[in-house]
């Protein structure tokens, strides 16, 4: 009965719109203050103000200050995971409603940020690559990375190894709901869109998780992974990733 009663709560809290958007919002991996997650739920500050602070007390969001200001974000990559799960869900399993996608809607199916990892049709390619050639082998239980997949994230400047004591899955799996097919999640995953982002080959987008793609992310992209992105409309086919043959 506890138990239920615990999912019922985490339940409500989730359901609410505001709170919901709020939660949608922070998936992008950033931390954001109160009155930017306000402006995001179209709330007034003071309601925004008790939303969060359900949350937080719920132990779905964690907040930090600096100086005037509140900065949240999801607690946890199992919050994360949970709130992607309940996407995924209702991508699948909810009747279809019939609504014009917009360019923000195509934005963020062709690559956004799942939490701290790479999802859409971009996130999707390159577990497929990586699948493809060896690099990684994923199962509905988890992942594994490969010899020769620690060789290729090693050259591409992923940190292949986690810190000593950390508690976070090394390799998964996670269900794409817009693609509803699967993108590397964990360690590895966060790696490899850290990288991305930091060599300049996605760049984020202001109020919204959809990653815009450069020139740079396009050559490296097939460099590196054997990635084909000039039709973003579709998953890209893998091909031989070229420093796995060099070697």
């Amino acid at each position: 009965m506890v138990a239920a009663a615990n999912m019922v709560e985490v339940a409500a809290l989730v359901g609410d719109t505001a709170r919901a958007t709020m939660l949608a919002a922070l998936m992008g991996g950033q931390s954001l203050t109160g009155g930017e997650l306000a402006y995001l739920a179209r709330v007034s500050r003071s309601t925004a103000s008790e939303h969060l602070t359900k949350l937080v007390e719920a132990r779905l969001l964690a907040v930090t200050k600096k100086r005037r200001f509140h900065y949240y974000r999801i607690a946890s990559p199992m919050v994360a995971t949970m709130l992607e799960s309940i996407k995924a869900v209702a991508a699948i399993e909810v009747p279809p409603r019939h609504a014009p996608r917009s360019p923000a809607d195509e934005a963020l199916r062709f690559a956004r940020t799942c939490y701290d990892h790479l999802a859409g049709r971009l996130g999707v390619a390159i577990a497929d690559a990586l699948v493809a050639n060896g690099c990684i082998v994923l199962t509905e239980d988890g992942g594994e990375v490969t010899d020769t997949g620690a060789r290729v994230l090693r050259a591409f400047g992923a940190v292949v190894t986690p810190k000593p004591g950390s508690k976070r899955i090394y390799c998964r799996p996670c269900l794409d709901w817009s693609e509803r097919r699967h993108h590397v999640a964990g360690h590895v995953g966060a790696e490899i869109c850290r990288r991305c982002l930091e060599l300049g080959w996605l760049m984020r987008e202001r109020d919204t998780r959809a990653l815009r793609l450069t020139a740079a992310g396009v050559a490296g992209l097939a460099d590196t992974f054997g990635i084909d992105v000039s039709d973003r409309t579709r998953v890209p086919q893998p091909v031989a990733i070229t420093t796995v043959a060099a070697e």
